[in-house]
């Protein structure tokens, strides 16, 4: 079907102000955080509640149209934007915006697919709760995206990824089919839990539409501070000796090396540093208690002091005030916007592995990319409490990005290998999309990428979920395979 007639059909379904043909309202659902789409885009639909998502999809599988789900675009992967060639509807869930309910008691917030996660976590605290995910995006990222990607963020290593905040999700199948609405059970054995399938699926099995989170006890006390130290193996041992005091109060840890705070200091113009002395890595180590009964303060100095005394840590300052914590935070932060802002080519990289093994993965990458491209700058920074590791590469200072654009595609795929090698993943929290699908089938046996695809057929034999998505493209037209 063409772009006309796909248009008209759902107009007619949903109404003229729902979906959008002009070339000029494309513009911002053709680009995600790392990708654009120059083209592929028939038209953008905006379903405003579940039924309509419904009659979308089913007027696409009819039309043998390819849908495209979308939330906030706020993705590394590709994995809201139609493939090179492709001919698709774009899906957006973005008025799809209720606040269905609030259950401090059960401790259960149910949440459309549009919300932001910035609304999502303002929901909750208005109940005196909190949501366990939470990142740089959560302004612009919606709840749908979140949990088909099952992001993650700075405090996984206290609540977990996504889809551990997930006790149900509302969804449309590929048929029309809506699951839900979410389940708000927190124990529920009743058969295989389809909940688990859909999140992370990135839109190629179902379209979430709403989900039931789970709520939190709201924090009571923080402590943040920054630590300076001289290697990555002494930020393992920091986080050893944190765990063991600190136990589950620890919401973030997060480790930063020097060539990320000088990319840091160069944009915006103004080096802070955070010590006398210019030290190599530094942790970002946050903590929270739900319990007035939790002398945090003390346990934290405490910890702090014996680091010091030990040699573990070089330096260290504990925040006394919100000021402070958002000026410590806006050195991590910052490595992020400085390297989103460059204008030269950056090798970027969302790898993960187990904790043990991060300063053998820094360093087996800084000797591989030396020999890739004398004088590169690898920047290691990321949660460190959680393997997450984002290992990007920049450019030889005052040498142009020609010799590293030249190397990009092997170098990236090294970082990658020597992640797997080490137990490792090719992506810990961004997805696959369209821009990993070669690195998952380097990771992932033939019989599990078999077992995935024969989970696609079952969910969606026509192919019409986001097909090329994770498992690869299809050929323009087939739709029996994805």
């Amino acid at each position: 079907m063409d772009r006309q007639s796909i248009a008209a059909r759902l107009r007619a379904l949903l109404g003229d102000g729902a979906v959008l043909t002009a070339p000029e309202d494309f513009a911002r659902y053709r680009a995600d955080s790392a990708m654009r789409a120059a083209d592929g885009i028939a038209c953008v639909v905006r379903p405003a509640d579940t039924a309509e998502v419904a009659r979308v999809v089913v007027a696409c599988r009819d039309a043998g149209m390819p849908v495209v789900p979308r939330g906030g675009g706020t993705g590394y992967a590709g994995g809201s934007l139609p493939l090179p060639g492709q001919h698709a509807v774009v899906l957006s869930l973005e008025r799809l915006r209720r606040i269905r309910a609030v259950d401090p008691v059960g401790n259960v917030l149910v949440a459309e697919a549009g919300c932001t996660l910035h609304e999502v976590r303002e929901a909750a605290a208005g109940a005196g709760r909190t949501v366990g995910l939470d990142h740089g995006g959560a302004g612009t990222s919606m709840i749908g995206g979140n949990l088909a990607t099952n992001a993650g963020g700075n405090n996984v290593v206290r609540y977990g990824m996504a889809r551990e905040q997930v006790l149900g999700v509302e969804a449309v199948l590929a048929d029309g089919t809506v699951l839900g609405p979410p389940a708000a059970l927190p124990k529920c054995n009743a058969g295989y839990d389809l909940r688990h399938l859909i999140l992370g699926s990135e839109g190629t099995l179902a379209v979430i539409t709403a989900a039931a989170l789970r709520m939190r006890p709201e924090a009571i006390g923080r402590e943040t501070a920054i630590l300076g130290l001289a290697a990555p193996e002494q930020a393992i041992a920091l986080f050893v000796r944190a765990r063991g005091a600190l136990g589950e109060a620890i919401s973030a840890f997060e480790l930063m090396g020097r060539a990320g705070l000088d990319l840091h200091f160069a944009h915006t113009g103004a080096a802070r540093e955070p010590f006398a002395e210019r030290l190599p890595w530094y942790v970002l180590l946050e903590c929270e208690s739900t319990s007035r009964h939790f002398d945090l303060r003390a346990a934290f100095e405490e910890l702090l002091a014996q680091a010091l005394d030990q040699g573990v840590v070089r330096a260290g300052a504990i925040a006394t005030s919100a000021a402070q914590r958002r000026a410590m935070w806006s050195l991590r932060e910052g490595i992020v916007h400085a390297m989103g802002a460059a204008s030269y080519h950056i090798v970027k990289t969302d790898t993960a592995v187990p904790v043990v093994r991060v300063p053998e993965f820094i360093e087996r990458v800084a000797a591989d990319c030396a020999a890739r491209v004398p004088g590169c700058v690898p920047v290691a920074f990321g949660h460190i409490g959680d393997g997450n590791i984002h290992l990007n590469v920049l450019p030889p200072a005052g040498g142009g990005d020609a010799a590293l654009r030249a190397a990009a595609g092997d170098m990236a795929r090294a970082i990658e290998d020597i992640a797997v090698g080490l137990g490792g993943t090719v992506s810990a929290e961004h997805g696959i999309g369209q821009t990993k699908r070669a690195a998952l089938a380097r990771m992932r046996p033939a019989r599990e990428l078999d077992l995935m695809r024969a989970i696609k057929r079952a969910f969606d034999p026509q192919g019409v979920l986001n097909p090329g998505k994770i498992l690869g493209a299809p050929a323009v037209g087939d739709h029996d395979h994805a």
